[in-house]
């Protein structure tokens, strides 16, 4: 089970609804998101619930987890104006755009409405926990 800090699932409680990124915002280019995630941790949230953490490490490689699942070792990459993550167990490709507001990094899927942004709620310099599978009973 991914390391969630009880202050970032307080933070994420006491989230209202959040307004989404303005449609005519430009998202941000690969540079700009490399130079934003690289060597942080980041938890997002999605409507007031926790949603997931990435580890974004050297070279384009993240960690990624769903609150209350196992780690995910993948990559980002650029694509048009998109950035899009390939993880090792999946076949999928998976694009979003982002962007950088004052309360920091919002995205939203390639497939999503405008609205469904998830949004940056904590970050970290520290690396994710990510214990293993379950063992025995």
């Amino acid at each position: 089970m991914p390391h969630a800090p009880l202050a970032a699932l307080a933070l994420l409680a006491a989230v209202a609804v959040t307004s989404p990124a303005p449609a005519a915002e430009t998202p941000m280019s690969a540079e700009e998101f490399d130079a934003y995630v690289t060597g942080r941790t980041l938890t997002f949230g999605l409507d007031g619930v926790p949603y997931g953490i990435e580890q974004f490490k050297e070279g384009r490689r993240v960690l990624w987890a769903f609150i209350g699942e196992e780690c995910r070792n993948g990559v980002w990459f650029p694509h048009e104006d998109q950035i899009c993550f390939a993880y090792e167990d999946d076949a999928r490709t998976h694009c979003w755009h982002f962007w950088l507001t004052d309360d920091g990094l919002r995205a939203r899927f390639i497939d999503d409405a405008p609205g469904d942004e998830i949004y940056e709620v904590e970050q970290s310099p520290e690396p994710m926990f990510c214990p293993g599978p379950q063992i025995g009973v």
